[in-house]
């Protein structure tokens, strides 16, 4: 027998999480009431349990990148509105920090799934419709999860770009988190607004906010072509330089922070940076084809300093509904297509929903939808060691 036992070592104890791949994400899910009360509490045992701070994490149960580095923390909802309340961590690997300054979309897709499986949501036959409340942004998502056999379904024919094989489909609607942390679509009160560099250069950005704000700029303004994957853009450490610049002034001008060169360390989250071009053939981190005829814009996502593998769902969902306002920089290089953008991504392509309509008045649109689908699945449910 071991000389540990699971709940009895007098070196270790033990917190219940399920982990789960929800979207092109990774991350641990908890029950509020399974973690301490206390913030400081809370987040030390969610660095223990990540392995961090580690750039691979080693020690804990952390995949050593920001899209496996992540934390669901949910509990039935009191509010008429919702069923349950979510919040997203991100756990940093280089540092002792937790953030909660944004939702994640892919992560998000799971907390249906959870929900029902874990008896916080009745399950009804077919499909169950789960009303999420984000703690994070204040903002209400709706997800739709097939059930079967009184769980949420996993398998199903849907294919997610950068996640192997199928999986039922989770239809989320996010129409709800226009404005998620600002309070406003076009945060400045402007479509475009000019960001002056450093090096004196000024570039065009439109500064949108919905599911989480994100600054888009045109590649070629920066001299990049966007067919560049990870290996090339991540080693690219002038242009990573000019990027966290870029998004260190949109922190300014959305009112994060107050210097441009403390964005990292006051929000460093968002807001996302988005190099959008017109459609494009390339290959993708598999080595597939891609093609610019099978997409309406291309797009590679910068998320904590390094290049997305995909996009993250809420930056699909605030590019959608910044496709839709004249005069934006999306949609000056996207080309239209009814109620959806196809969004190529280094992954491959992602489709976001999105109805809208023409109005007289400031931002000129409004819209009906904006949601995505994704797939989910529990990977392992039990108990997670951590040093006492």
């Amino acid at each position: 027998m071991s000389s540990i036992e699971v709940g009895k070592s007098v070196e270790q104890a033990t917190v219940r999480c399920v982990i789960m791949r929800a979207g092109t994400s990774k991350g641990l899910f908890f029950h509020a009431r399974d973690l301490p009360s206390t913030a400081a509490a809370r987040d030390a045992l969610l660095l223990e349990l990540m392995g961090s701070p580690d750039v691979l994490q080693i020690d804990g149960l952390g995949g050593s990148r920001p899209i496996t580095s992540k934390v669901a923390i949910i509990a039935p909802s009191t509010r008429a509105d919702a069923d349950v309340d979510y919040t997203f961590g991100q756990v940093e690997l280089e540092r002792a920090s937790v953030t909660y300054d944004a939702n994640c979309g892919n992560i998000c897709a799971g907390v249906g799934p959870f929900a029902l499986d874990e008896g916080l949501v009745e399950v009804q036959p077919g499909s169950t419709r789960v009303r999420i409340y984000n703690t994070n942004t204040s903002k209400i998502i709706i997800a739709e999860v097939p059930t079967v056999g009184g769980k949420a379904q996993v398998g199903g024919r849907f294919r997610v770009p950068g996640v192997p094989g199928e999986g039922a489909e989770i239809r989320m609607n996010w129409v709800g988190t226009i404005g998620s942390s600002t309070g406003r679509l076009l945060p400045t009160g402007s479509v475009t607004d000019r960001i002056v560099l450093e090096d004196g250069r000024a570039i065009v950005a439109t500064l949108c906010d919905v599911a989480n704000p994100c600054v888009w700029v045109r590649a070629d303004d920066l001299g990049l072509q966007t067919s560049v994957l990870s290996a090339d853009l991540n080693r690219n450490v002038p242009l990573l330089s000019l990027l966290r610049e870029v998004r260190g002034k949109a922190a300014v001008l959305l009112g994060f922070c107050d210097e441009w060169q403390r964005a990292a360390e006051l929000s460093p989250t968002v807001p996302f940076v988005g190099l959008v071009a017109p459609p494009a053939d390339y290959l993708s981190l598999s080595g597939a084809a891609v093609l610019a005829s099978d997409m309406d814009v291309l797009v590679r996502l910068i998320f904590m300093d390094r290049l997305h593998e995909s996009i993250a769902g809420t930056g699909s969902i605030c590019l959608a509904a910044a496709s839709r306002i004249p005069g934006s920089v999306i949609h000056s290089v996207a080309r239209e297509s009814p109620e959806v953008l196809l969004i190529g991504h280094p992954s491959g392509i992602t489709a976001a929903r999105v109805r809208a309509s023409a109005i007289a008045s400031f931002p000129f649109v409004h819209f009906e939808e904006l949601g995505f689908s994704r797939t989910a699945r529990r990977l392992m449910a039990g108990d997670a060691y951590f040093r006492r």
